[in-house]
């Protein structure tokens, strides 16, 4: 057999042959000389064989896909030019892996390299199109021709989109060392590109490229970024396609080789020049390792850090020992563990990129540090009795530092805290003294001169002792059909910390077999599953330690349960089906349960479907079910009892008694109100349907005491209506019920008498006027419809279709009145009887002559002004105004106007009119009265109206208080409240510089004072009265003056000491007011007496003969000196502050120096009124306070 192994940027495809295939055993056929041979299909490639019948067979990658030797013997290997096969044979399997011709093979490496992925299984089932017909072997064609039924097809794989990420990457910036490298570079880019989307048609194949090291970065072969693996060199091939004819240019495909060889090479050269990598952290059992990217010539390493991974190898017998791969994947820092403390250790690296592999970096040595022993295996029991326990144990790693002591603890066989029971350097330790049959728990440490390690895990062993007692027989707990739950007890005599465990045999005596073990455990209960039904066991029990096995407890015989029956066979009827009954029968279950059927339970369900009633509970197995309604549908099912138990409900029958025609319907009843020529029936349907839905009624009628009956209704309705009837006439009605079968019996027979109906229609009515304002309306009677007419009414309006009814009762005429004159008048008539109301009659119209007006409605008084001319006084004349009333069928053509004593003015047709030649401040009843050409009409209602008084007159007006700058006018007797509220208002105006008289108030007041006016100036005024009846004429001009302002008061006047009994007074100087002189008024004040001690112009006076410890007091005063007709007269101001002044007899020494001396108050000086009530203030703030701390305190609290 050919197998050719050629794919594109792929791992080497591989055949495995296996001598002895367990998992196909159909391939086989019993032939020991046929071979299955496995081969391999990676992921994203296609094998394609042809098989016999000519078609061609695809399998995508990945796969294994099984093919059959015929003869056993190994077939022959297609390789292509420059590749040779080499079969390695591990573990029963031998697999042919294609290399090229030059590269280094290592068998013990190989299986790492082509473990199967972990997404494949390892045993594929043969391909549905392999299975019938085996492929046979083609022959090979010739020298470098391959069959076409084994040319694998390649689809699109990522590997490539690796390799192209990879280029665009690391390689955009890579400077070359020389023009041939850069442009052997540049092809190689654009064969890897045309390789990925399937290059050109006609191009021939290339030749194999070298791979230095595996893809550790490819899926495809089953590894993962970053995992650590080692590998032989990897060959990949392009596809090699079937001759078209053509010969292959040699030449062409060896310089292609030459180029791939030499750009791989350069790539190599690169890679190669990694510096070695650099230890730090180093611990007992692991190191952190760190490198660099390999750097170009001119330094850049990022070209190298995108798809470029490293391996690093590790050696521990020297730099020329065996290193093996610790790490492979694309960090530049990894923290190797897992090493032995105290160790050299050798370590290098190697970078790998776009497949190619660069050689080692020099190797960094290092040296694991010492540590504290590991953790030491648990110690052996070698030996023991009833008193002693011999242990032994093996030393563990020592860290690098040798094994000083061993530290073996125990908790003294009281499952406590575990203590000291030996310290030494010896691997072995009996212990003596010990009780029989109690278990002691141990744990081992060892010691070097680091540190102690930890514990080992903790360990039980027993001493020896005797063999348990004969335990009690297994007791029953609960029982199945297909199991059983046993229990039993201690033994007798066992210790409650000894170890113990028990068999449980159980016998099947049916079987033959004696007994067999069915639990071994130390648990007290047991449940035994998977037995069979009804049956009968032996059980015994045993009771185990360390020393051995007690003898059997007694034998004990349970039975298992019987198992409930299964359900019968489906029921069935037997018979004719009658309407009342029908007959069943059923089978017994296949399977009784392991017992004898008891009885069997039948159930109906009828209408209800969710509840099933027992209709027969008995051994037999047919039924007779009577008492049934017809034409239902019944479900029936049936069960068996035994003594497993109830059995499942057997399928269900459904059965349908035979209908019958319906029952008798119930008596008639009418719906809704009742009518005179019509009547409304209803009814339900009958109690007894018959077993058949009702699909018909009929109703007939009869007049009472006849026989003759007709049809009057047909239908699936529950209601009618029956017309054309008699009003107030007895009627008998039947109705009955129609199925499918028939129809059933009448009902009972019902009476149902129709109502009277209203009356008709009457006649037109008939008006006729008496007067103006009077109409006599009469009418006729109409058919009354079978009851006596009770009442007619009558509707009369005077718009048509606004009409009330202004009449009920039996008279057929009647008399409006109090009507409009010349006005249209509508009427209609209805008879009313017992059975209702009639239908109105046509509306009859009727106009009423004309009369006199009407009497006016609105009659007011209104304001003069609103009129157009304008009446010469209010006091005299009142002004009126009117609607005008309705002319009743007359134009109206004027009013009389009636006031005072009868005196009655006549107007023409206007609305309004003003009465003259009036008293003032009289009332008068005034009513207007209309006139037509018929004649006058009434006169309009009375309204009073009073005129108004006259205006007043002006008031006297005089100055009550003279001011320099106001003057204050009062007037009148009225009290001066500028609140209150009058009649008459006031008008003050006054005289402005240029002649015009301003209002300057305006209002009831009485006073007014005048502000903001010039000292000594005459000021004119005049004042005016007006109240409802008007404004009054202004009084006459009166002139006012005001006075001189006095000078204003002065600060108080300061005093100083000249001489030992002379003192001099001074005081503030005013300017001159309008020209007129200031004199100046100075008062001694000795007690209640007051003396006046200077008056002039001066502003200082010397004042002499100053006694000593004596009080003075001064005050001063401005005055004005002005001239008028009687000669100079003073004006003068208010006095200024008291000053007070003392002198005692030591001041004429202190006071040599100075002329001056600070005014000092009094001591006994009495208080001011400012002060006096500031005093009373701060008392009552005080006093307010005590109270309402006193409230707080004892009322709140």
């Amino acid at each position: 057999m050919n197998i050719p192994v050629t794919m594109a940027e792929h791992p080497p495809l591989e055949a495995s042959v296996i001598n002895e295939v367990p998992f196909l055993p159909h391939l086989v056929n019993g032939d020991t000389g046929q071979q299955v041979i496995l081969v391999q299909v990676n992921a994203g490639e296609t094998f394609t064989i042809r098989t016999e019948d000519g078609h061609i067979q695809c399998i995508p990658g990945p796969a294994h896909v099984p093919m059959m030797s015929p003869n056993g013997s190994m077939p022959p290997i297609y390789v292509p030019p420059g590749y040779v096969s080499q079969v390695i044979e591990e573990n029963g399997i031998r697999r042919v892996v294609v290399l090229p011709h030059s590269a280094e093979f290592h068998p013990s490496n190989h299986p790492n390299v082509h473990t199967p992925p972990s997404h494949v299984p390892q045993y594929v089932h043969h391909h549905p199109a392999l299975m019938p017909h085996p492929p046979v072997y083609a022959p090979l064609t010739g020298a470098g021709d391959i069959p076409p039924q084994f040319i694998p097809q390649h689809g699109p794989s990522h590997v490539f989109a690796d390799q192209e990420s990879c280029s665009s990457h690391g390689w955009s910036n890579f400077n070359h060392r020389d023009e041939r490298t850069v442009k052997a570079h540049e092809r190689l880019q654009k064969r890897l590109k045309d390789r990925q989307t399937g290059g050109p048609k006609d191009s021939p194949p290339s030749s194999p490229r070298k791979n230095h090291s595996t893809l550790s970065s490819n899926v495809q072969n089953g590894y993962g970024k970053g995992q650590t693996i080692s590998g032989v060199t990897e060959i990949t091939a392009e596809p090699v396609k079937a001759k078209s004819g053509k010969p292959t240019n040699s030449s062409s495909v060896n310089a292609e080789n030459e180029d791939l060889d030499l750009e791989s090479k350069s790539l190599q050269d690169l890679l190669s020049s990694i510096n070695k990598p650099v230890v730090s952290e180093i611990k007992g059992k692991s190191v952190v390792l760190s490198w660099t990217p390999p750097s170009c010539a001119d330094g850049n390493v990022n070209q190298f850090q995108v798809g470029c991974t490293y391996e690093v190898t590790m050696s521990s017998t020297g730099t020329n020992g065996k290193f093996k791969v610790v790490y492979n994947g694309e960090e530049t820092t990894v923290t190797i563990s897992e090493l032995r403390p105290a160790t050299d250790y050798h370590v290098r690296i190697s970078a790998v990129c776009n497949s190619v592999k660069g050689s080692a970096s020099e190797p960094t040595s290092f040296t694991s540090a010492i540590t504290e022993p590991d953790w030491p295996a648990p110690p052996k029991l070698i030996n023991r009795t009833k008193n002693s326990l011999t242990l032994q144990w093996k030393a563990p790693n020592d860290g690098g530092s040798k094994i000083s002591n061993y530290l073996l603890e125990w908790d003294e066989g009281k499952h406590n805290f575990f203590k000291e029971c030996y310290l030494g350097y010896q691997k072995q330790c009996k212990l003596t003294k010990l009780s029989p049959s109690v278990g002691y728990m141990f744990r081992l440490a060892a010691k070097n001169d680091i540190g102690l390690s930890d514990f080992s895990e903790p360990m039980r062993y027993y001493t020896a002792g005797s063999v348990p007692a004969t335990p009690a027989s297994p007791r029953l707990v609960e029982a199945g059909a297909t199991w059983i739950s046993l229990e039993w007890s201690k033994p007798n005599g066992v210790l409650d910390d000894e170890f113990i465990t028990y068999v449980l045999e159980m016998e099947d005596e049916s079987s033959g077999y004696g007994f067999k073990v069915k639990y071994n455990g130390d648990e007290f209960a047991c449940t035994l599953k998977n037995l069979r039904r009804s049956t009968s066991y032996n059980y015994r029990v045993f009771a185990c330690n360390s020393e051995g096995k007690s003898n059997p407890s007694d034998v004990v015989k349970y039975n298992t349960h019987p198992e409930e029956p299964g359900p019968p066979s489906k029921p069935s009827v037997k018979g004719k089906i009658h309407a009342h009954s029908f007959k069943v029968i059923w089978d017994p279950p296949k399977d009784d349960g392991g017992s004898e059927i008891t009885k069997y339970v039948l159930e109906i369900s009828g209408l209800n479907e969710n509840e099933w009633d027992t209709k027969y509970s008995g051994t037999s197995r047919e039924h007779v079910c009577d008492q049934l309604n017809p034409g239902t549908r019944y479900r029936l099912r049936v069960y068996c009892v035994s003594i497993g138990g109830q059995s499942q409900a057997s399928e269900i029958l459904t059965v349908q008694s035979a209908a019958i025609p319906p029952g008798p319907c119930r008596p008639l009843q009418r719906s809704g109100k009742s009518r005179a020529k019509e009547v409304s029936l209803r009814w339900v349907p009958p109690d007894i349907n018959g077993g058949s839905t009702v699909t018909e009624y009929t109703v007939e009628i009869g007049e009472l005491g006849s026989h003759d009956q007709r049809s009057v209704y047909r239908g699936a309705e529950l209601e009618c209506t029956v017309g054309g009837l008699l009003p107030g006439k007895m009627y008998s009605f039947w109705v009955k019920a129609a199925n499918k079968v028939g129809y059933g019996p009448y009902s009972e027979r019902t009476d149902i008498s129709t109502v009277a109906a209203p009356p008709d229609q009457c006649s037109i009515p008939i008006a006729a006027c008496k007067t103006a304002s009077c109409v006599h309306v009469n009418w006729e009677c109409p058919p009354c419809n079978g009851s006596e007419i009770t009442e007619f009414r009558l509707e009369f309006g005077g718009v048509e279709g606004c009409m009330e009814i202004i009449y009920c009762g039996p008279a057929q005429s009647y008399e409006v009145k109090a009507l409009k004159p010349a006005t249209a008048y509508y009427c209609r008539v209805q008879a009313v009887n017992a059975a209702g109301s009639g239908h109105y009659s046509d509306t009859a119209i009727c106009m009423t002559p004309a009369s006199v007006p009407a009497a006016v409605n609105v009659l007011q008084v209104i304001n003069p002004n609103q009129l157009e001319i304008i009446p010469p006084s209010a006091s005299t004349c009142l002004a009126i105004q009117w609607e005008e009333p309705c002319c009743h069928g007359s134009e109206i053509t004027g009013y009389n106007i009636e006031y005072g004593d009868k005196q009655i003015v006549a107007v023409t047709t206007t609305t309004n009119a003003i009465v003259e030649d009036l008293q003032p401040d009289t009332t008068y009843r005034i009513r207007v009265q209309a006139i037509n050409g018929i004649g006058m009409g009434p006169f309009s209602h009375s309204i009073k109206a009073k005129t108004k008084p006259l205006p007043p007159d002006p008031p006297r007006l005089e100055c009550t208080v003279f001011s320099h700058q106001s003057l204050k006018l009062k007037w009148g007797e009225g009290i001066n409240k500028a609140l209150t509220t009058a009649s008459t208002q006031y008008i003050l105006q006054m005289e402005d510089k240029f002649g015009r008289f301003i209002s300057v108030y305006s209002g009831p007041c009485h006073t007014y004072k005048v502000q903001r006016l010039n000292e000594f100036s005459f000021y004119n005024f005049k004042i005016q009265a007006k109240n409802d009846a008007g404004e009054g004429p202004f009084s006459k001009i009166y002139t006012f003056r005001t006075i001189r302002c006095p000078p204003p008061q002065l600060k108080a006047p300061k005093v100083q000491i000249l001489e030992e009994h002379t003192c001099e007074i001074i005081w503030e100087t005013l300017p001159p007011m309008k020209g007129d002189i200031i004199v100046y008024t100075l008062q001694l004040i000795t007690g209640r007496d007051t003396e006046q001690v200077y008056k002039g112009p001066m502003t200082s006076f010397c004042l002499a003969n100053v006694q000593t410890s004596c009080e003075y007091k001064f005050r001063v005063c401005a005055g004005r000196q002005y001239q008028d007709a009687i000669g100079i007269q003073e004006l003068y101001g208010p006095y200024s502050p008291i000053v007070s002044f003392s002198s005692h007899k030591h001041e004429s020494t202190s006071i040599s120096s100075e002329t001056t001396v600070a005014l000092t108050k009094i001591p006994k000086e009495t208080l001011s009124d400012e002060h006096f009530a500031a005093l009373i203030l701060v008392a009552f703030a005080g006093l307010s306070i005590l109270f309402a701390f006193i409230i707080q305190y004892f009322v709140i609290k």
